[in-house]
Order: C-alpha cells, then sequence, then structure tokens
C-alpha cells in the first residue's frame, strides 16, 4: 500500500507512508467522518524541509507509527544540523472521534542541537464524491480560521446549512500559529534528550457536542482494552499451518477496524478508503462470515439494515418498500439531494442475503426474540422480492436501473461491462441473476423453517411452495446442456446470458440445485478455465468478455470464492473446497501484510506471483472475512438450534496437522474441538445439541 489507514467508529485518516497528507495524491488523502474531509492538508517539516523516511508500519489498523529522520543541514559552510542526528517518530490513533497524534524528537548527536519543527495544516471540507472526482455540484464555502494559543479552528458552512468545522489543539507552547494554517515549534536537545508534542484533532458537525479529548496514555490504554474486549468475546482459531494462522490473525483484527456502530449494534462498513459506511450487500456478507466468531455483529448488521429498510417508491434513490439499502453517505451532495445516497436503494442482492443473515443468525444462536422484534422488516422484505423484485410475475427476481445518477447493474458484480453475452454484447435490463434467484430459495426456504418451529405453518408451507416452484423454473431457464453449466443471468429479453461465470457457484451455499447439476457446477469450477491456481475466477478465461485485470471479468475476488467455498462445504465436496482455500492462501503471500485485497487478477499461478489489481480496497470487509469462512469449511461445521444439532465433517489442509478451535458460540453455550490427522476431539460442548459427523 503506498498509502497508511487507520480507523475507529465512523473517522478514519488517510496519509502518505510519511504520515502526511498531500495534494493531488492518487488516493485523495485526508481525515474523514460523514463523507466529509476535516483535514486536506497536513505536512511535518524540520527547519522547513521535508524529513526523510526511516520506517513506516501498518501492520496495526488502530495505530500507525512512523519513523524519521532529518537531512544533512548547512548553510554557507556552517553546520546547522548533521544528517540523521534527530530521531522523529510520530504515533497516530483515533479514540472516541478524536485523532491524536503524538510527534517525539530524540537527539542522537553527541552534542545539544537547536532545530524547528512545523507542521502545516489545511482544510477543505469536500465531499468525499468531489474528492473521488465523481461528482461535481453546489457546494458552501470556507468561512475563515480562529487562532489563538494551543489552538487553531478551520470553519465552513454547507450548501446543506450545516456547519462544520475542525479543531486542532496541542500540548506544548508553539512558537508562531498564523492563520494560514502553521504551527512552529523550537527544540534544543541535549544528547539523548528527547521531547513529545501532542497534537488532537476533532471534526465538529452542526450543533454536536464535541467530545473533550483524553490525555493521551488514557485514550490509547482504553482503545487497546476495547481491542481486548474484542479479542476476549471472539472465537479462537488456531493452527500449525503459518500461512493460515496469520490470515485469520489479519482478518480477525481488520474486521475489528471496520466495525462501525449508528445505534443499532456493531456491524461491518464495507472498507477503507472509500467504502467506510454501511454497504446492504458488503456488510451483510461480512456479518454472514463472522457467525463463527461472533454472531453479535450479525445481529447489529441486522437492526442497522432494517432501520433503514425502504418505505416508499422513490425512483430517484431506486428505492421501493421493503427493500434493503445498497449504500448510504452523510456528505454534503447527499443532504441536498444531488446524488442519491441517502441512502440509495440500487442492489437487487441485499435484501434475500438480509433474509439469509437472519436464517443462519438463528441457526447458530437459536435467538427467536430477533424473528419477533423484526417481524415486520421480514414481512417487508418478502413481499418486496414477490412484488417489486419479480417486477414481471415470472418467480425472478430482476434489477433495472430507474435512478438517473444510480447504478445500472445492481448485483455484487456492479460494473458496466460485467454481465455480458457469449458474443461479448452486454446484457440488457431487466436482468435476473443466478445467485439472486438461489439467495431467494435460500431465504425462503430457512424462513419456512423458522416459522414452522414457532407455530406459523402456513407461513412456513406457502414459502415452501414458493421457494420449490422457483427451484423447478430455474431449472428449466437457467441450465444450458451445451457446456453443463448455468447461465449468470437472464436478459430483458428473457434470453440466457451464457458466459461462464463464478456466479452459479454461489447456488451450492443454497442447496437449490439437483445433486448431479451439484457436480457439474463443481468440475467447471475448479476447471483450468475457471480455477488459475490462487483462487476462482470471476469469468473463464475461455470467454469473449474475459480479461484477467479487469474489475468483474477474469479477476479474483476472495469474498466470491469464500461463498462458493463454503457451499462445497456444505456439500462435502471438502476435496475441491481445500483445492481452492490452497490456491487463495497460496496468493496471500504475495500481499501486504499477510491480507487478502478486495480482489486480484486473474493470470494463471504458473506465470509467478498473483498479480494485485492497482486499486483494491485494503482492508476489506468481505475479503477480511474470507479465511474466517475458511475455518468453518475445513470443520464443515454447520449448526442448526431448531434442531439442536452441530454437524460436523473436517477435512484439514493438505499442509495442516493440526487445527483448534475454542469457545464457538452456538445456541446459549460454547463448543471447542480440536482436529489433528488422528480425528476429531470434542473438548468442551456446552451447548446441549447433538453433535452429528458426517
Amino acid at each position: 500500500m503506498d498509502y497508511r489507514v487507520i480507523k475507529e467508529n465512523d473517522l478514519f485518516l488517510l496519509t502518505d507512508t510519511n504520515g502526511n497528507i498531500v495534494k493531488n495524491h492518487p488516493y485523495g488523502l485526508g481525515l474523514y467522518t460523514k463523507d466529509t474531509r476535516f483535514l486536506s492538508n497536513l505536512h511535518l517539516k524540520i527547519n522547513g524541509e521535508d524529513p526523510i523516511l526511516l520506517a513506516s508500519d501498518a501492520a496495526e489498523n488502530y495505530m500507525a507509527k512512523i519513523l524519521l529522520t532529518n537531512p544533512h543541514m548547512e548553510k554557507d559552510g556552517e553546520l546547522i544540523l548533521w544528517r540523521e542526528s534527530v530521531q522523529i517518530e510520530r504515533t497516530r490513533f483515533i479514540y472516541d472521534d478524536v485523532l491524536y497524534e503524538s510527534i517525539n524528537v530524540k537527539n542522537y548527536f553527541p552534542k545539544a542541537v537547536q532545530f524547528n519543527l512545523s507542521l502545516h495544516f489545511d482544510v477543505d471540507f469536500s465531499d468525499m464524491f468531489i474528492v473521488r472526482g465523481f461528482q461535481n455540484g453546489e457546494i458552501g464555502k470556507r468561512t475563515g480560521q480562529t487562532v489563538s494559543s494551543k489552538t487553531l479552528k478551520f470553519h465552513y458552512e454547507g450548501s446543506d446549512s450545516l456547519k462544520r468545522a475542525t479543531v486542532i489543539t496541542w500540548d506544548k507552547k508553539e512558537k508562531i500559529v498564523d492563520e494560514l494554517g502553521s504551527v512552529f515549534f523550537d527544540f534544543k536537545l541535549s544528547h539523548l534528550q528527547e521531547e513529545t508534542v501532542v497534537f488532537m484533532i476533532q471534526p465538529k458537525i452542526g450543533t454536536e457536542q464535541m467530545n473533550e479529548p483524553l490525555m493521551l496514555h488514557e485514550a490509547l490504554a482504553k482503545l487497546k482494552h476495547s481491542y481486548k474486549s474484542w479479542e476476549n468475546t471472539t472465537t479462537k482459531a488456531k493452527t500449525d499451518y503459518e500461512p493460515l494462522q496469520r490470515l485469520i490473525d489479519r482478518g480477525i483484527a481488520d474486521l475489528r477496524v471496520l466495525l462501525t456502530d449508528l445505534g443499532y449494534g456493531k456491524f461491518p462498513v464495507a472498507g477503507l478508503p472509500w467504502f467506510g459506511v454501511p454497504f446492504g450487500r458488503d456488510s451483510l456478507i461480512a456479518a454472514l462470515q463472522m457467525l463463527p466468531f461472533n454472531s453479535e455483529v450479525a445481529k447489529g448488521t441486522l437492526l442497522t439494515m432494517a432501520s433503514r429498510q425502504g418505505t416508499k417508491e422513490d425512483p430517484w434513490r431506486d428505492e421501493q418498500p421493503g427493500k434493503i439499502m445498497h449504500e448510504i453517505r452523510y456528505g454534503e451532495l447527499a443532504n441536498t439531494n444531488q446524488i442519491p445516497f441517502t441512502p440509495y436503494y440500487g442492489t437487487i442482492d441485499a435484501t434475500p442475503l438480509f433474509l439469509i443473515l437472519l436464517t443462519e443468525y438463528v441457526r447458530w444462536t437459536g435467538d427467536l426474540q430477533i424473528v419477533t422484534t423484526m417481524n415486520k422488516s421480514i414481512e417487508d422484505a418478502l413481499s418486496w422480492i414477490d412484488q417489486y423484485g419479480d417486477r414481471d410475475g415470472d418467480l425472478f427476481v430482476e434489477y433495472h436501473q430507474e435512478s438517473s445518477k444510480g447504478m445500472a447493474n445492481q448485483g455484487w458484480k456492479d460494473s458496466g461491462d460485467s454481465i455480458v453475452h457469449r458474443d461479448g454484447e452486454y446484457a440488457k435490463t431487466p436482468i435476473a441473476l443466478s445467485e439472486v434467484q438461489g439467495y431467494v430459495y435460500q431465504a425462503k426456504m430457512g424462513l419456512a423453517e423458522i416459522f414452522e418451529h414457532i407455530g406459523e405453518q402456513e407461513k412456513s408451507t406457502a414459502l415452501r411452495e414458493q421457494a420449490n416452484k422457483l427451484k423447478e423454473k430455474f431449472e428449466e431457464e437457467f441450465w444450458m446442456d451445451d457446456v453443463n453449466y448455468y447461465a449468470i443471468a437472464l436478459d430483458g429479453n428473457k434470453k440466457q446470458v451464457g458466459t461462464i461465470t463464478s456466479n452459479p457457484g454461489h447456488l451450492l451455499f443454497s442447496e437449490m440445485l439437483p445433486a448431479e447439476r451439484v457436480h457439474s457446477v463443481i468440475d467447471m469450477l475448479v476447471s483450468s478455465k475457471m480455477f488459475s491456481g490462487y483462487g476462482i475466477r470471476t469469468m473463464g478465461s475461455e470467454e469473449a468478455g474475459y480479461n484477467p485485470m479487469s474489475y468483474h471479468d477474469g479477476s479474483i475476488w476472495p469474498h466470491d470464492n469464500s461463498l462458493i467455498i463454503l457451499g462445497m462445504s456444505k456439500l462435502k465436496k471438502s476435496k475441491e473446497a481445500n483445492m481452492v482455500m490452497e490456491g487463495l492462501i497460496d496468493a496471500s503471500a504475495h500481499f501486504e501484510y499477510d491480507r487478502l485485497p478486495e480482489l486480484f487478477c486473474g493470470y494463471e499461478k504458473a506465470i509467478g506471483k498473483a498479480v494485485k489489481y492497482p486499486v483494491a480496497c485494503s482492508p476489506q470487509a468481505w475479503a477480511a472475512g474470507t479465511p474466517l469462512l475458511f475455518i468453518q469449511s475445513i470443520l464443515g461445521l454447520f449448526p442448526n438450534s431448531l434442531k439442536k444439532q452441530i454437524v460436523l465433517s473436517p477435512k484439514l489442509l493438505s499442509k495442516m496437522n493440526k487445527l483448534e478451535v475454542s469457545n464457538l458460540s452456538i445456541g446459549d453455550g460454547q463448543l471447542s474441538l480440536s482436529v489433528t490427522l488422528e480425528g476429531l476431539e470434542i473438548i468442551e460442548n456446552t451447548t446441549g445439541y447433538e453433535i452429528v459427523i458426517a
């Protein structure tokens, strides 16, 4: 990564590797909250010159450390500062909506030295969409700065009538602070002497009361405590296969930093730097991936999504009653209705995925109270599927863009070129995607089981009948005899979009497919045209639209693979599931910090290392969640609280000798187990559920 990012709750900082916020950087560096940039320039200098970078560590998402030193400085033959005399260490973290940065300077020169440090700040209060170059529009204006000792404030009045400000304070008496945003400090240090200055930076929106900054050590202690609490409430997975262990540890840490709470419980935002907001599809899938490790996140995600469920027909936002949102934005352009993201509802899969997460959450936890609590949301989502999702009564859920500033393709492959016929022509809407039909089937069958359990037999029977009709119709319309595989979609003329893609792989988890066709689908997914050696491609290498460098037409997405792997595991296809997992683990060695990226290029493994995609989010929620689903899939672990049953069919990867998983929360108890080459050992089972070894 050629940037450094830290985040806590709704505030994140994006800088270059030196820790500075510079202009014209391709990633639009800054301090952001509510889709507004509250710091657009942050530049540290020593005696007016840029320091030299020694080390820049982004291993910890919640804290960044950057080590710098001075260049050689002399004037007219007189020494000012010998090179590498002063160590400059920048440490920053975020807690309780305050960015803390400590700058420690230490003298390693044999004699006393004198120098000054300066920091220059500026704030443009730009909307995220303007920073990214996606949108221009009517905006507000800067209304000046306020300067006093140890304080610098920038002010802005938006076109949405909201007053915004950035408040910067520090704990050391400055030499100069000016209205241009520069702060200067003088230092005189003897040999090995060090001093520290601490900055605290806070965004302010409207009449919101700002939190009182804490002492640096107190804020850091509280932040670390919150991480410790997260660790203590999260399932532990330990293996002797180090590459997998590193992926698990990184995934859990990344997901923690991506958690946000808007008042309904913690949920994962989609990814950094650009998608640190609620995202229907991404948040739901990441929460699904996290179920074996922390089911409370699923609950927070469900309640958050329900709070923004569609209530009316609004073409500008592609909203309909009962529909689950795609994405919400909070910036000036959204507040003034210049963009439709308030929220925007242009997603065809978030609504059935919402119901799938609910049913899987109940299976893991036995929490039937949530079904009562969310009864209206469930009914509204089902009504949306039948009334609006199936827009022409053919049983298939399909999408069509209504909003002039919305998205043309509304499945997870949402780029403009992602749904393409075998002759290279782009499919015309309305489009019915294969995996979405599987999601609808799975959602209705899962809810049917819950309704049957709570005595609502009529609802249960109706949902099963609907699901089975969909299953039958799907086989008739989507199966392609000539290639023994399913079409990615039906286009607006009900014609098959026959390109070979990964989408039908999601149907495995739904259990909608006939047994004989399960084999055909899996054979295609692990064939050389789909499996690169590092993972399953989004599109087959022999297709007209194939491009290994593209976003959705031949690249490899870890989350896409993870849902396919989970389906394979559920269907006891452990050989193929392990093959794909091992490919992704091998790929992870080629990326920074043992982290699976959002996506990477689909080139063959035989050419060498995995090739990164140039603008992938990192960290990204459903990529971070992928190794967590590896653990569930290796164990073949599928609990069902309604049946008081836990199904296990463990199969270690070829380079593993042992996997130990402890404190799996299932129902009202916990399960701990160990898998070795000799077999399975149940260490603890306080769930009261029957364990079935498949």
